[in-house]
């Protein structure tokens, strides 16, 4: 059974001062508090170090030699913690129309991800949307209402036999 927190007990990096704290897993939690309370610090070098610690851990001696190892952050305890990417705050990219999966360059893999291992539904009626042969869309046509109105839409080729 997946723990319901990230349960962080005795935290003393930087600025952090043995601090305990169960942190709700799979929901948006925000840190906020004055400069220099310990929000990145808890964020980035307890929680993203430990996380990328430890998936990196997890990787072969050879996939290991080509990443940095992180330094175990200085706690009791850390448990309930998955694999972690970190996105810095920082603007690097001029386009408006960025978001973070455009800047962190997951978007592609998101993408693939969803459209290979996903299932679509319509969005109307919610079936699974399946594979069709000409043949069974003439079936589903010809089952239609004379005069009843469709869209048929289909990929137009240009410049390519065939």
């Amino acid at each position: 059974m997946e723990p319901q927190f990230i349960r962080i007990r005795g935290a003393r990096m930087h600025n952090l001062k043995n601090i305990s704290v169960d942190l709700p897993r799979n929901q948006l939690v925000v840190f906020t508090g004055l400069s220099g309370s310990g929000k990145s610090t808890l964020a980035f070098d307890t929680l993203y170090a430990e996380g990328q610690r430890r998936y990196v851990e997890s990787l072969s001696t050879y996939a290991r030699q080509f990443l940095g190892q992180m330094d175990k952050p200085d706690v009791d305890l850390l448990e309930g913690l998955s694999p972690a990417v970190s996105i810095e705050q920082k603007t690097t990219s001029k386009n408006p129309r960025s978001t973070v999966g455009t800047v962190t360059e997951i978007y592609d893999h998101l993408r693939l991800l969803f459209a290979r291992a996903g299932q679509p539904h319509g969005p109307k009626c919610g079936d699974p949307i399946r594979s069709q042969s000409i043949e069974d869309m003439v079936d589903i046509l010809l089952q239609r209402p004379e005069g009843e109105k469709i869209i048929l839409l289909a990929p137009l080729v240009i410049g390519k036999k065939g």
